[in-house]
């Protein structure tokens, strides 16, 4: 089985669920959106956390991404930056018991990121992200050796602030021998920072995540157009287009796969983390397109039914009883 390699922004979730989203107007954070937060901003946040009631979990698109193979029971690795501090020894730890190889690198300057997550009553989630550490991990901290042995390299979409850091990163998983996958992250994010997306995927990424906001801000087009517009671009494209499951295409070759119906949507957060957790399983696994879309929309299935990305043990027994039985 190959393995795969996740480089993201090392955060920790604390999430809280609202009764309302007035809450995300005081605070001018757009529902739905990914926000980066400076420590002022955090500290009000923080000051409205502490009358709710919260729950910690591990964070961060591509560090969900990880865990989510991980516990399927890929060979998984991760590059990120934290400090030594609570929330970055809860990342590491929450790493390595998984089987993950943790590849933290250490900040003395700021503390861990943490992402700060409103949960709406309908089950969106709204990110105030404050990077701290995370922010901190530069091009210069990466070597060849951190990307040897690996067959993918999955890269989320809110790195790319520090485009010499991606450039280098995806240079030297290139000279390693990697296919690079890239998610899209958020709608903004690539509203932000369209060129850059276009420079990437143009030239360097094989394969893309992006949901159907994503990929209407990247390309201007409704799913099944952007879905055409960005297999141009790249070897696998995929849109999420929510209850209405995925659209993959690679080449001529085009798989339409809906989503699992659930009885309630609790939390969103990590649904796309976890769809690309399992597609890419699939991938190192030498299935079908097909085969590696339900096993996305199973793991993205189960998240979006609790608060946080974590699952427990039984589940996981679940879900790769459920992946032996798909054709």
């Amino acid at each position: 089985m190959d393995k795969i390699i996740g480089l993201g922004n090392a955060l920790v979730d604390v999430l809280a669920i609202i009764d309302n989203d007035e809450i995300l107007a005081e605070m001018q954070l757009p529902k739905g959106s990914m926000t980066l937060i400076d420590e002022d901003k955090l500290q009000k946040i923080n000051e409205c956390f502490s009358q709710m009631k919260t729950h910690l979990a591990t964070g961060g698109s591509a560090g969900n991404a990880i865990r989510g193979m991980a516990c399927l029971g890929a060979g998984t690795g991760f590059i990120g930056k934290v400090s030594n501090d609570f929330y970055g020894n809860f990342f590491r730890d929450s790493l390595l018991e998984r089987g993950t190889e943790a590849d933290l690198l250490l900040s003395t300057a700021l503390p861990s990121g943490v992402a700060s997550t409103f949960i709406s009553p309908d089950g969106e989630r709204t990110f105030g992200t404050y990077l701290g550490a995370a922010s901190t991990l530069k091009a210069e901290d990466l070597s060849l050796e951190m990307f040897k042995g690996y067959a993918y390299l999955f890269i989320e979409g809110y790195l790319v602030q520090d485009h010499d850091m991606i450039l280098r990163a995806i240079e030297l998983a290139k000279e390693a021998g990697l296919q690079v996958c890239l998610d899209m992250a958020s709608y903004n994010i690539v509203e932000g920072d369209h060129d850059f997306f276009s420079l990437l995927i143009n030239k360097y990424v094989d394969i893309v995540f992006a949901n159907e906001e994503e990929a209407k801000a990247f390309t201007g087009e409704e799913p099944e157009k952007a879905l055409d517009i960005i297999a141009k671009m790249c070897s696998i494209a995929i849109v999420k287009v929510g209850a209405r499951g995925s659209l993959i295409r690679k080449g001529t070759e085009e798989v339409r796969v809906p989503a699992v119906a659930v009885g309630k949507v609790i939390d969103t957060t990590g649904a796309g983390d976890y769809f690309a957790a399992g597609f890419l399983y699939g991938l190192t696994c030498g299935y079908s397109l097909e085969k590696c879309a339900k096993i996305g929309s199973i793991l993205a299935g189960d998240v979006i039914q609790v608060v946080g990305t974590e699952l427990p043990a039984e589940q996981w027994e679940k879900i790769k009883e459920e992946i032996m039985l798909i054709n």
